[in-house]
């Protein structure tokens, strides 16, 4: 999870080459099917309860179309069009003490923000509505 998906992200938006984007990209988005696919038959990622697994991924997943899609790259589809994960991660969202410790306004300002190298204008987008994610 780590590797391939938590600090995948990071080494799409980081890499420094195409090379080196291209390799994290392909990995990411391996590791981003398999867990959409595993998604499609179980509620949680390992088990029947949330794991220390599933809000590690959750933490990623709640970044993903405010941040990662485009900031970082991590572009080939938003965690919206991912039918699996998206439910996943709805259901997590309103389960208590997930949803209610995200701040995506503040998510957004520290992203582009202070990743001056990758955004040196430093503009936050408006988007995208965040809404949906109350929608059971």
């Amino acid at each position: 999870m780590f590797a391939d998906v938590n600090n995948g992200v990071y080494e799409c938006g980081f890499a420094g080459d195409q090379a080196a984007y291209d390799s994290a990209y392909d990995r990411l988005w391996a590791a981003v099917d398999w867990l959409d696919e595993r998604l499609t038959a179980r509620r949680y990622l390992v088990g029947d309860t949330i794991t220390e697994a599933d809000v590690r991924l959750f933490t990623t997943l709640v970044r993903w179309d405010p941040v990662y899609h485009g900031h970082f790259k991590c572009n080939r589809s938003r965690l919206t069009e991912l039918p699996a994960l998206w439910a996943y991660a709805r259901d997590l969202f309103q389960t208590p003490g997930f949803g209610d410790t995200v701040d995506f306004a503040q998510i957004k300002e520290h992203y582009y923000a202070v990743h001056r190298d990758i955004n040196p204008t430093g503009i936050v987008p408006k988007g995208p509505d965040l809404a949906t994610w109350l929608t059971p």
